[in-house]
């Protein structure tokens, strides 16, 4: 034990020694959990602008407006013009001979679109009390898939950070480190010392635990003080699911490494593993725009079956009972990896 802790605290100290290191694992994502937070933090919304233009509106469909909610920018054709050449306005209502039409900035249909939508809605109201007709809107509630009321982007960002630090621990803290080390030859002079060589492995791995944990609480504690974020679950089972992911993405880096001779051939297939988990799996935004098939495909990928087990456990209150097949598919991947790493495991 007095080994292993000498070897845990020279990786430490290895660690400590490079300060963009120590900012990138530990600085880097609160400044990213912050940054996303504040931005998309919750409270009122600003109501999204719809140019009107031309002639005057009709009087009921501007209180429809107001009702959606929109806020109605009035210009005149000119002006109009001018800022549509500009880019300047995601939608505008134009009022010609025919009647109202509207215009959406191909550019800017994320925020062009819905405005229409909402104009749209506005104008059929008006069509359908001209017939008599008496309408009301349907209430509307936000919440998770596991029925708990979410009231910012930021729980659900931050399980998704998380999973995005066991990822590159894996990945890079464990996989590049490994290969550097063969690279340069301190695993082969590791092979005549009387340290064992499962000593050394051990307490990289524990070290780089370490760092994962600290990151953890870190995280957590920004997300509870800072937007009141907290773990809806048991932590006993969020501990688990964290752990399941650790050994997966770890053993992962150990697989990637076999296959590697420079830290440069290792680079290119990380980066091969890491950009399509990173963008496909659910860290930063869903995917539920995409077609069906990409959806069911991206289960293939070890962080998409983790976060939405992790996201389940943190955000909705799941007991792990309810994830099996999420956590039989990180299971798979991790005895998948553990079975590459020691067969493609060398020292030389």
């Amino acid at each position: 034990m007095r080994a292993f802790f000498r070897q845990y605290l020279l990786n430490w100290k290895l660690f400590m020694r490079e300060g963009s290191a120590v900012f990138w694992t530990f600085a880097f994502p609160l400044l990213m959990l912050g940054a996303f937070g504040l931005i998309f933090r919750p409270g009122p919304q600003t109501r999204p602008a719809l140019a009107v233009v031309g002639g005057e509106s009709d009087a009921r469909l501007a209180r429809m407006l107001e009702m959606a909610p929109v806020k109605v920018v009035r210009l005149d054709t000119a002006e109009a013009e001018a800022r549509w050449r500009k880019g300047e306005s995601s939608a505008q209502l134009h009022w010609t001979s025919q009647g109202p039409q509207i215009r959406v900035n191909a550019y800017l249909t994320g925020q062009g679109m819905p405005t229409a939508q909402l104009a749209q809605q506005a104008w059929m109201q008006v069509q359908a009390q001209e017939q008599g007709a008496r309408l009301s809107p349907l209430p509307v509630r936000v919440e998770s898939p596991g029925h708990a009321s979410v009231a910012n982007y930021t729980a659900f960002l931050l399980p998704g950070i998380l999973g995005m630090n066991l990822l590159s621990m894996g990945l890079f803290s464990v996989g590049m480190v490994q290969v550097f080390h063969r690279e340069k030859g301190i695993l082969r002079r590791l092979a005549v010392t009387p340290l064992p060589r499962s000593l050394f492995m051990g307490a990289q791995v524990a070290q780089r635990a370490s760092v994962f944990f600290l990151q953890t609480v870190l995280l957590m504690a920004v997300g509870r003080f800072g937007f009141g974020i907290t773990c809806a679950g048991s932590y006993l089972a969020l501990a688990l699911v964290l752990t399941l992911g650790a050994a997966c993405f770890m053993t992962m880096g150990f697989a990637m490494a076999g296959f590697a001779r420079t830290h440069e051939s290792y680079a290119a297939i990380s980066n091969a593993f890491f950009f399509p988990m990173m963008i496909f799996s659910g860290v930063y935004f869903t995917l539920d725009s995409a077609p069906r098939w990409m959806q069911q495909a991206t289960l293939a990928l070890p962080l998409s079956p983790f976060l939405k087990a992790l996201r389940a456990v943190f955000n909705d209150g799941a007991a792990l009972s309810t994830q099996g097949l999420n956590l039989a598919l990180v299971g798979l991947w991790v005895l998948l990896c553990f079975g590459i790493a020691l067969k493609k495991f060398r020292w030389t």
